[in-house]
């Protein structure tokens, strides 16, 4: 493994301990500096339904994140891609789920959309809280991606009046580190 490599895998690994210890970057509106906003990733922004999961999945190769219309990345996911040897077989893990490996793609999309909901409700109201998913795979380059809720101008029924400002701080929070 070339030291390259080893940074990499010990910076996904302080970014899941951040995450585990309630440091996700400052979105919750701390004027402290976390650990956290230090470590290097490379988020993904745009507008709502613009192709920012798609730009993502195909990285991956992988069909792998929700779809709908509307707001549908309602928590910003951390997805740590990790390269193994070829012929090993590609799975996902999450954080919050330690030990389960998941080698069904459309199943990692389901507990996406499942633990979008344990957080936020089935409403469509977003959370700073990440959602960390780790993928193995021989096609991948080590590398963290954040795939963050699509900027809106306009909050719709259901959404809080403020949506918007939040989901611009939410990506500020990642960006301007």
């Amino acid at each position: 493994m070339t030291t390259m490599e080893s940074l990499i895998g010990l910076v996904n690994r302080i970014q899941r301990a951040c995450t585990v210890l309630g440091d996700y970057g400052g979105a919750d509106g701390n004027s402290f500096n976390s650990l956290w906003e230090a470590l290097p990733s490379v988020a993904v922004v745009g507008g709502q339904s613009s192709g920012k999961s798609s730009v993502l999945e195909s990285i991956v190769g992988r069909d792998f994140l929700p779809r709908g219309s509307g707001i549908v990345t309602r928590r910003p996911l951390v997805l740590q891609l990790h390269k193994v040897e070829s012929g090993t077989q590609e799975y996902a893990e999450f954080l919050h789920l330690p030990r389960r490996k998941f080698t069904d793609f459309a199943l990692v999309r389901q507990e996406i959309q499942d633990e979008t909901d344990r957080v936020t409700g089935k409403s469509k109201q977003i959370s700073p809280i990440p959602i960390h998913l780790s993928i193995y795979s021989a096609n991948v380059v080590n590398l963290t991606l954040i795939d963050l809720p699509g900027l809106t101008k306009v909050a719709v029924e259901g959404q809080s009046e403020s949506i918007v400002q939040d989901i611009e701080a939410m990506v500020r929070s990642y960006v301007e580190k």
